[in-house]
């Protein structure tokens, strides 16, 4: 598998801090890869990393094959569009005029791509609206037009969808889909909003404590997160009974309510739980969704 960034043992130190410790990822070529943490795991230091807005302690990364330890490295940062935490756009200007202004600073020696890049965020139809009264949706499509001037094929995106309406969502979501399968460029999206992640990524890094603690397609982790039966009873405590008798794997999801993972005929499920006079009020199948493998998989707390 070819890979457009590879870190190998990457730490970043502050005094006595580490807000990554040994970190090794793989992004391969042409996906939508999640890097999903909590709070404070590491993830946009890992961005200021690769973007060279901060210095690396330790370790090493490599971007399209070039050395972060070596002068190419420069040359690799220019085929890679990054919009870290919030988007750098020049409120008083419009769409045409930010782009234009971009087009400047990275050498882009003339304006013909603007119209193209404009139509693909959505905003070609914005006119002479200047960037401050725009919506938070349109700014960060704007923020995305931006570093898509001089046509970089890997993209970073620091929580893209953080604050924005459910609109405004589904239209970074998109664009993002867009720009991944017409024009081929790898996205690597952090994000703690892992519902919206689900729907975009197609490989996944959970970092936690500055480390990578799995790395995982989105094929595979379709077929780790387990299936369940949600079943709601008259009481827990009876219900558990007959499960440990039976030896179902289950987990207590509320008061009335326990996931079953064992499969087994239904009938055999109610005649067990009854035996411990206990009702069974409903049964239904689930999915374990990416929030619960991530939270079970970094042991809990706060995302």
């Amino acid at each position: 598998m070819e890979y457009v960034l590879q870190t190998n043992a990457l730490c970043k130190h502050y005094r006595k801090f580490k807000a990554l410790d040994g970190l090794s990822m793989n992004v391969p070529k042409g996906s939508i890869y999640g890097f999903v943490g909590k709070n404070g795991s590491g993830k946009t230091t890992l961005i200021r990393l690769l973007t060279g807005v901060q210095p690396v302690s330790s370790g090493d990364y490599t971007l399209y094959g070039a050395k972060s330890t070596g002068n190419e490295i420069y040359d690799a940062r220019r085929r890679m569009g990054a919009v870290v935490e919030t988007p750098s756009i020049y409120m008083g200007m419009n769409a045409a005029e930010n782009l234009r202004e971009q087009c400047r600073i990275v050498g882009v020696p003339d304006f013909n791509e603007i119209p193209e890049i404009l139509e693909l965020v959505g905003l070609a139809g914005t006119g002479k609206k200047k960037a401050k009264n725009f919506s938070l949706g349109m700014r960060q499509r704007l923020g995305i037009a931006m570093v898509l001037v001089g046509n970089p094929d890997f993209l970073v995106l620091d929580e893209p969808i953080n604050g924005l309406d459910p609109q405004g969502i589904i239209e970074i979501r998109e664009l993002i889909l867009k720009l991944n399968k017409e024009r081929n460029i790898t996205v690597l999206i952090s994000s703690h909003i892992l519902d919206e992640l689900s729907r975009l990524a197609t490989h996944y890094g959970f970092i936690d404590g500055g480390r990578i603690v799995k790395e995982i397609s989105a094929g595979e982790l379709e077929a780790a997160c387990r299936k369940a039966i949600r079943v709601e009873v008259e009481d827990i405590s009876a219900m558990a009974r007959a499960l440990d008798k039976i030896n179902v794997d289950y987990s207590i999801t509320g008061d009335n309510s326990a996931d079953l993972f064992t499969k087994m005929s239904a009938t055999k499920l109610i005649n067990a739980i009854s035996a411990e006079n206990c009702e069974v009020f409903t049964m239904s199948e689930r999915d374990e969704s990416l929030e619960s493998y991530f939270m079970n998989l970094v042991g809990g707390g706060e995302k």
